[in-house]
């Protein structure tokens, strides 16, 4: 009926060819186009995707006859369809559901005409309400973002903080899968499209039989706490404290004629992540490292044990750069990544015995020996990731993932009961978005919860190492829901560059959790960029999907004021109500919060017709890390050291990169909003900047981070900088320039029309 009535709407406004949506169901669009043809006589419905134009009618024969004949066909037309358009008007009931098309985004893009794109995709209102299918489905963006936030609120989630608050959810344990299976459930509850991811990976665990050891004099210890994929084994050396195991820290030490090689290094938690720390100190020649948390960084009782892993990689470091599936074929190997010399963690009571034997911190020690033994044992486990989807109705097989970890060590509260929470209620309300309030995202919408995060986001890597092939080109953003709550008063993020605007955009439109203002008020306005924003550490869950999948990724927290460090992560005091002290028993309502967040950067990227990732703010990056290799690589031309090297060859690459920055700019400005595969093959290269930055002359198993800016390894341009070998800095400069030419191609237009236009 909807088909009829708008036929005759139509040819009593006029004859022009109309383009309008067809409702075929509840869960399912389509266009449908009608014309008059030149070889129907009454105006044959058309099939389903033809071009536009304007009807055609063969001229009407000479004669009378023919003029009767023709009217009388015309009038027989029109009472057919009147009568069709009456029955239809008092027989059809139209559900709540706002059919999507290219002319009629209502509930997808505020339903703004293209001339208005900049403000439907800045969240501006459009003017959409003659647009509209249903008048009780939501208007604009501000309508569903709103519907949105009164989903997510506090009372809901202090009853999901509750059911996720277990007493146990290690890797892979009865706990840990229990978890999984409530999870699956209430995503099929949901009525969701759910599946199961089964890895079978290596995880290391203490011996219980054989526990670890550290003896100093007539001191044997043996701590409860322990660090995943250290070496193991028994050795022997001068104990020397090394501060936070910095590089700056470990020259201090050597200025003070203390010899690091062979020796058994103290380090204080901080700064530095603990694989961080052990790769420094095994490049010093250290033969061991213990680490401690100091009551100066953190407010713990002095006999906290700690947790945590050694692999400076992500996933199962026995299976790198493939998927730990059962059935993998592949031959026994190791992470690169992994450490050669023992890593364990202490208790500070212990850290102090050692120092006070060696005089304290000022005299670093060097002096008497201290015994480390490892007998931690690899042990093949089962681990699930659990999946729920919400596809979208535009653009189906392009897809934003919102994550959190779901095992922990001890009971895990901040580190992962709080995104669990965050996950399940983000599904939920987005799920009643689309089911009660006729919302229809473009793109589909994947909720995911990964195991065994804890050992180095194993669960994560091996999802994206096992599907990135079907991944890849189709994922639009990651969002990480791990540590969203760490406190209360502060807030801080760290992001690929092309999802700095959408952050800022966002931090705009949510309630700061003190009450006043927006959480953009609470991190200084203007001085936002500094304040909030860190670089992506390789322990951030967010790391694998940005420099191993080249994802725009993003990962927040909100923390306590001053910026201080939430102190229980890594510890069995990781709590309800130790997290609630930090919140100041606001945890529920800033969870809320983190929500309402991540649910808006997650509803602004399958909600707009071009996507919101602005590529010049690479220009800031790309520039800072050009200038430091430029002034290297210049000074060892300068000297004779290096030859046949032109600095300048950076000046070029950066240069193309700007000048495809400014062209796709102009082709986003003069894109028509109305045109579904403009938009798409705009929103394709926005997608290929992350994904071009990956260095395709590195090996994912020896370099699995492989981006060229934000990745780790001998190819990015912050090692180059510091590469003091010509001939290796010579090639890598090479690859790199072209790397950055490469992305900078990929930006302006097809093959055919490049001919090196940047």
């Amino acid at each position: 009926m909807d088909r009829v009535k708008s036929t005759v709407d139509n040819m009593i406004k006029s004859v022009q060819y109309r383009r309008f949506t067809l409702q075929l169901n509840e869960e399912a669009n389509r266009h449908v186009e009608m014309k008059l043809s030149d070889d129907d006589d009454g105006g044959e419905q058309a099939e389903a995707g033809q071009g536009e134009g304007s009807p055609s009618f063969r001229p009407a024969p000479q004669g009378g006859g023919g003029k009767r004949i023709f009217c009388l066909l015309v009038l027989g037309f029109m009472v057919v369809f009147v009568v069709g358009y009456l029955v239809g008007t008092l027989t059809s009931k139209k559900p709540g559901v706002v059919p999507v098309s290219c002319l009629n985004q209502s509930t997808v893009s505020g339903g703004a005409p293209a001339q208005e794109k900049q403000k439907v995709d800045q969240g501006e209102d459009g003017d959409d309400e003659d647009e509209m299918a249903h008048d009780e489905a939501p208007r604009n963006w501000n309508d569903i973002s709103q519907l949105l936030d009164d989903k997510l609120t506090g009372g809901a989630f202090d009853a999901r903080l509750k059911a996720f608050d277990v007493p146990t959810r290690s890797a892979g344990s009865e706990g840990d899968v229990k978890l999984a299976n409530v999870i699956a459930d209430e995503f099929k509850t949901l009525g969701m499209e759910g599946w199961t991811d089964v890895h079978y990976v290596q995880l290391q665990k203490p011996d219980s039989k054989r526990p670890n050891v550290v003896t100093f004099g007539g001191d044997v210890f043996k701590p409860d706490g322990y660090l995943a994929y250290s070496a193991t084994g028994k050795v022997e050396g001068k104990l020397v404290y090394g501060t936070y195991g910095r590089r700056e820290d470990l020259d201090a030490v050597q200025k003070n004629n203390v010899e690091v090689n062979s020796s058994v290094l103290l380090l204080r938690a901080g700064n530095l992540s603990f694989a961080q720390q052990v790769a420094n100190a095994e490049a010093r020649g250290a033969s061991a490292v213990l680490i401690y948390l100091d009551p100066a960084d953190y407010d713990l009782r002095a006999d906290t044990a700690l947790y945590g892993h050694v692999h400076l990689g992500s996933g199962d470091p026995y299976t790198p750069g493939f998927p730990s599936f059962n059935h993998t074929q592949f031959p026994p190997t190791r992470s690169s990544a992994l450490p050669g010399i023992l890593a364990q963690t202490v208790t500070f009571n212990m850290a102090r015995t050692l120092l006070e034997r060696i005089g304290g911190p000022t005299k670093m020690g060097g002096v008497e020996d201290v015994t480390v033994e490892v007998n931690n044992v690899l042990v093949n486990t089962e681990i699930h990731n659990v999946f729920g989807v919400i596809e979208g109705f535009v653009d189906p097989d392009e897809y934003v993932v919102l994550g959190a970890q779901r095992d922990a060590w001890g009971k895990g509260y901040a580190r992962a009961a709080v995104g669990c929470s965050v996950l399940m209620e983000l599904a939920k309300a987005f799920k009643d978005l689309v089911e009660k309030d006729g919302v229809r995202p473009r793109r589909s919408l994947v909720f995911a919860s990964w195991s065994a995060g804890e050992y180095g986001s194993v669960g994560a890597t091996e999802y994206l190492e096992g599907y990135l092939s079907s991944i890849d080109r189709k994922l639009v953003s990651y969002i990480s829901l791990d540590g969203v709550v760490m406190g209360r008063g502060g807030f801080v993020a760290s992001a690929s560059p092309l999802l700095y605007s959408l952050l800022e955009s966002t931090m705009k439109q949510v309630k700061s959790p003190l009450g006043d203002g927006t959480v953009y008020d609470m991190a200084g306005n203007s001085q936002w960029e500094a304040n909030v924003l860190r670089p992506m550490s390789i322990d951030d869950p967010a790391y694998p999907f940005l420099a191993v999948a080249g994802v725009p990724s993003i990962s927040f927290h909100f923390i306590s004021p001053n910026l201080e460090a939430y102190p229980y992560y890594g510890t069995c005091m990781d709590s309800k109500d130790h997290l609630n002290y930090k919140t100041i028993h606001k945890t529920g309502e800033t969870a809320a919060q983190a929500a309402q967040l991540a649910g808006r950067l997650a509803l602004r990227l399958v909600h707009n017709h071009l996507l919101g990732l602005d590529v010049s703010k690479y220009r800031n990056v790309l520039a800072k890390a050009i200038y430091q290799l430029y002034k290297h690589v210049q000074q060892l031309v300068q000297s004779g050291k290096l030859k046949d090297v032109d600095p300048n060859w950076l000046s070029s690459a950066s240069g193309s990169f700007s000048r495809a920055m400014a062209n796709l700019n102009t082709v986003i400005m003069n894109t028509d909003l109305t045109d579904e595969r403009s938009c798409r093959r705009v929103n394709e290269k926005l997608m290929s900047v992350e994904r071009n930055l990956l260095s395709p002359y590195v090996s994912p198993v020896d370099t699995p981070f492989r981006h060229l800016l934000l990745g780790r390894g001998k190819h990015t341009l912050a090692a180059l900088a510091e590469t003091a070998d010509p001939q290796q800095l010579h090639t890598q400069l090479a690859l790199a320039t072209w790397n950055i030419k490469m992305c900078a191609n990929a930006l302006v237009s097809d093959i055919w029309k490049n001919d090196n236009q940047v």
